[in-house]
């Protein structure tokens, strides 16, 4: 399968004309509209939705009904191969989002000029990205959902523990890898390239994360390297909170810093042409 290609919004049109007198006398009104205008684009394209949304939860119920996977095994520390799969789902939602669809759109808009248009007006950057970031924001906390409550329901794994703990490992997991995929946008020269390093940074990081081989199996050198990668440090602590602890070790600490590092290079790197 190809997932290099999913860019919900490479092709759109510029998604938005302000006046000045609009875009500085309503501030908000004018992040709403840009909002709802990057929400409709985004609905238009069915890759992202299927990717980013309906792809997890089908794979969670494919998973869920080969024989033996809701089976306790001691090589899964006593879990069943769907409890372990269910923080690996969310880490998976992320990933589409933040690092195969965001940065192709925001590049393909700068590669047609969209984004050179966009600097003559007075809407700043920080607008057009907060869109971006609440319509995939949205979509991650619906896919999330919609996987938590399939396994509870159609294979009776328990949601999480520890609410609180999940919440702000949820958070952190979204901070950390919509700032990694902004600044593969802001650096990116073109759609291409976007689309290159974005799947690059997507196989890797969903390995470290367990997709192929779950972290419980990893040898113990390589687990350790995972602990320092945003997915394997996302896992990690979706992992403790559904299992009712506090995240433990350096998972939240190595969130927060590629959420500070990547965020602040992001802006820092950010160009309208």
């Amino acid at each position: 399968m190809s997932i290099s290609s999913a860019s919900p919004t490479s092709s759109a049109q510029p998604p938005i004309r302000l006046t000045r007198a609009r875009a500085v006398g309503r501030p908000r009104g004018a992040l709403v509209q840009v909002t709802l205008t990057e929400l409709r684009l985004f609905l238009r394209e069915p890759v992202g939705l299927i990717w980013g949304l309906i792809f997890p939860a089908v794979l969670l119920v494919v998973l869920g009904s080969i024989p033996g996977t809701r089976k306790h095994t001691d090589d899964l520390d006593g879990h069943t191969l769907v409890e372990v799969y269910v923080p690996i789902l969310v880490a998976f939602t992320f990933a589409m989002l933040a690092l195969n669809a965001m940065p192709p759109a925001l590049a393909g808009y700068r590669e047609k000029g969209v984004l050179r248009r966009l600097s003559t007006t007075p809407l700043p950057p920080s607008r057009l990205l907060a869109a971006h970031l609440a319509v995939n924001g949205a979509v991650a906390v619906l896919a999330t959902t919609a996987v938590e409550l399939i396994a509870r329901f159609a294979f009776k794994v328990h949601l999480p523990r520890s609410p609180l703990a999940f919440v702000v490992g949820f958070l952190l997991t979204a901070v950390a890898l919509f700032a990694i995929g902004l600044f593969v946008a802001a650096v990116a020269a073109n759609t291409k390239v976007a689309n290159g390093a974005g799947a690059i940074l997507f196989f890797v990081a969903m390995f470290f994360a367990g997709l192929w081989l779950p972290r419980a199996t990893m040898p113990d050198a390589l687990r350790r390297v995972g602990d320092f990668t945003p997915l394997g440090a996302a896992v990690q602590a979706l992992t403790d909170a559904t299992n009712g602890h506090w995240p433990h070790g350096s998972a939240l600490p190595v969130l927060a810093g590629y959420g500070i590092v990547f965020g602040f290079a992001a802006a820092r790197c950010f160009r309208w042409e």
